[in-house]
């Protein structure tokens, strides 16, 4: 399958894989994306790929030059569902179509399977959200992410509702994928240094909506706080069956129920959860308030991953022009010693691919909203 793709790349480029003859003149390098565009984690996916979009059309407004060359840049989309095997299919396919690099996945349990792909191919591979720590840890030179790992939001979050929170009876839910489990499996770890009881671990799936028989058996050990290791569409029915129940503890996820999904699906059950976000406090990020202006004059409100996907895109031709070529032999090298600054901060790769620098968010919704309390900075 490597040389059929390779072969693939070489029918197509001039200066390189994902570089090809334009009609209008000049090249056409092919950058592709992939994250779910359609079912219940779509808007993050949208938004994802808008952040994305956005950043491409800019740049091509632009005239950009790869090599003293003219070049247009090409977003490829693609919609892998937050499947794992359809992201495999998706990878294949970007593949095939002979780009340059991709921008995504947007799930780790997507992330993961794909990097695979790209890695045989030689793709360079940005993901703006994957943040399950095994992703970048595999020995693939093609991987790298802008958002902080689970590493660190999994400790940030364990110190936050034993220190901050005074937690000591915690319940675990996670929704089974490589993001839920891992953030939860992290979570645990750092609660229990800290002395608190985990008194039940549950699972789930990233498809469930009735969560009642595993919430009865929470209830029955009286915890003070649920952790939750799963996304929004999971996350929002969870908490008001919660307080159905009569479960008063305090409910607190990561970034995938860090959402203005979130607050829809729990509607006034929402109120005075806490969750968190790699990244800074969108008003906080050095040219946060710029980015939102633009992004919401054309796509409407940010709902979480759109200014890492477009910092991504950023990087991504910023190493190709640096390297004067779209091969990714070439520009892989130049990639990993970036040093940008972005919408959401500064971007330095470590050896294996993570931010040297990640910061991370905790928020509480306050008034049907999540509202900023404090951030980690890594250093």
């Amino acid at each position: 399958m490597k040389a059929l793709s390779l072969a693939v790349c070489a029918a197509l480029i001039l200066t390189g894989c994902g570089h090809k003859a334009s009609d209008q003149g000049g090249d056409v390098v092919k950058i592709g994306l992939a994250a779910p565009l359609t079912g219940p984690q779509a808007q993050l996916g949208q938004d994802m790929a808008n952040g994305a979009r956005l950043a491409i059309d800019e740049i091509n407004a632009g005239h950009p030059q790869i090599g003293g060359k003219p070049v247009t840049f090409k977003l490829l989309a693609e919609d892998d569902q937050a499947d794992p095997k359809t992201a495999t299919n998706v990878a294949q396919r970007l593949v095939d179509d002979g780009v340059a690099a991709v921008i995504g996945h947007m799930n780790s349990g997507t992330t993961i399977p794909a990097s695979r792909i790209y890695y045989q191919a030689g793709i360079a591979q940005i993901s703006p959200s994957a943040t399950a720590v095994k992703y970048t840890h595999q020995g693939f030179d093609t991987a790298f992410r802008v958002m902080a790992n689970d590493a660190q939001q999994g400790t940030v979050l364990g110190d936050f509702a034993v220190q901050t929170l005074g937690a000591h009876r915690i319940a675990i839910i996670d929704d089974r994928t490589a993001y839920g489990q891992g953030l939860a499996d992290q979570f645990e770890r750092t609660v229990k240094a800290l002395g608190a009881d985990v008194v039940d671990r549950e699972y789930t799936t990233d498809h469930s909506t009735d969560f009642m028989a595993i919430l009865t058996n929470i209830k029955a050990k009286k915890p003070d706080l649920v952790f939750f290791g799963g996304m929004d569409p999971q996350a929002g029915p969870m908490v008001r069956q919660m307080r159905q129940l009569g479960i008063a503890a305090k409910f607190l996820g990561g970034d995938g129920v860090r959402t203005p999904q979130f607050i829809t699906l729990a509607g006034p059950d929402a109120e005075g959860a806490y969750a968190s976000t790699p990244g800074l406090p969108l008003d906080k990020m050095p040219k946060g308030p710029e980015f939102q202006a633009k992004f919401t004059a054309k796509y409407g409100p940010i709902q979480q991953y759109a200014p890492y996907a477009y910092d991504a895109a950023y990087v991504l031709v910023g190493a190709m022009e640096k390297a004067g070529s779209a091969d990714p032999k070439k520009f892989l090298p130049v990639l990993r010693q970036t040093d940008y600054q972005g919408v959401t901060g500064p971007i330095r790769f470590d050896a294996s691919g993570d931010l040297t620098q990640g910061a991370i968010t905790l928020y509480q919704v306050q008034k049907g909203a999540w509202v900023p309390l404090q951030t980690f900075q890594k250093h």
